[in-house]
């Protein structure tokens, strides 16, 4: 089962790189002027970090809307498409090195990518007041995670590699959840390591489930952003670009960071930028409320 499910995710990872590479050449003449480095340095530090356990999603979030180098409503894409490919690597990776029961590592797996196929054909068409408004809301839900983490707050998790009866419904079910949660944003790792400390699983079956399942939704989720042109194509390719690399740094190099201190920062960064873009929202209707008044008086 192992060597099929390894099979399936390089298989999917061959599709989605022809889609994705053949729509950046494409795309070449639209390219913004954000700075290669910038991109490439962010998608090397992000999937480095995201390796160890801390996620891509939320801190390259916070660097577009610092940078502006991405429109808000191209982010959701742009996430899913860009972090694809080191993800994947993440993904076989620990299936390869960290065993967890084929039935429960499966059903979770389908379960998010089906949540992230239905998820992301929502979310490509939403407007912009909307993704501002998933973003923050995914921000805020990604920080909770990871302070309850720094806190000790979450179940310590058990022994188990394997879900069955009840416990593999509700894992399932969240799964999907999840999925589809992801297309707005909202990174996958802390909410799916709650999930299985909850359930009682041994906290290293949480490495393949999360990455095994992100490894398959943000593909499908990312080629119906690729699609709909909903994702910045250059930014995508400047976070894929080293991302790869720093997968195989971490994951068969360094392997593990004492990095307690660095999720603080990344907490209140994402705070922040939750923030920012809750204010987004908000400044833009205060814009819009003199105008539509004067044109009620007219």
């Amino acid at each position: 089962m192992k060597y099929f499910l390894i099979s399936v995710i390089s298989v999917t990872a061959l599709i989605f790189a022809i889609y994705f590479f053949k729509d950046v050449y494409r795309r070449r003449g639209q390219f913004s002027r954000a700075p290669w480095l910038h991109l490439i340095g962010i998608g090397f530090v992000t999937n480095f970090f995201d390796t160890l356990g801390i996620g891509s999603f939320a801190p390259t979030t916070a660097f577009f809307k610092f940078t502006k180098y991405v429109e808000d409503k191209l982010i959701p894409g742009t996430l899913n498409v860009g972090h694809s490919l080191p993800t994947i690597t993440e993904a076989l990776i620990f299936i390869t090195v960290v065993e967890v029961a084929p039935l429960t590592l499966v059903s979770m797996m389908a379960a998010s990518t089906l949540g992230a196929v239905i998820g992301a054909g929502i979310v490509s068409k939403w407007p912009v007041k909307k993704i501002r408004l998933g973003l923050g809301g995914a921000l805020l839900i990604v920080a909770l995670a990871m302070l309850m983490g720094l806190l000790n707050l979450y179940p310590t998790g058990g022994d188990a590699l394997a879900l069955t009866g009840v416990k593999l419904i509700i894992a399932v079910a969240v799964s999907f959840v999840l999925g589809s949660l992801m297309t707005i944003g909202i990174g996958i790792y802390a909410p799916c390591m709650a999930l299985v400390y909850a359930l009682g699983m041994n906290p290293r079956a949480a490495f393949p489930i999360m990455m095994g399942s992100a490894a398959l939704l943000m593909p499908m989720a990312g080629l119906r952003f690729i699609r709909a042109s909903a994702y910045d194509p250059k930014a995508s390719f400047g976070l894929t670009s080293l991302g790869i690399i720093a997968v195989i740094i971490a994951g068969l190099i360094v392997k593990s960071l004492p990095l307690t201190v660095l999720k603080w920062v990344v907490v209140a960064v994402i705070l922040y930028t939750s923030g920012m873009m809750f204010r987004s929202v908000f400044k833009r209707e205060k814009a819009a409320a003199p105008a539509e008044a004067e044109t009620d008086t007219v």
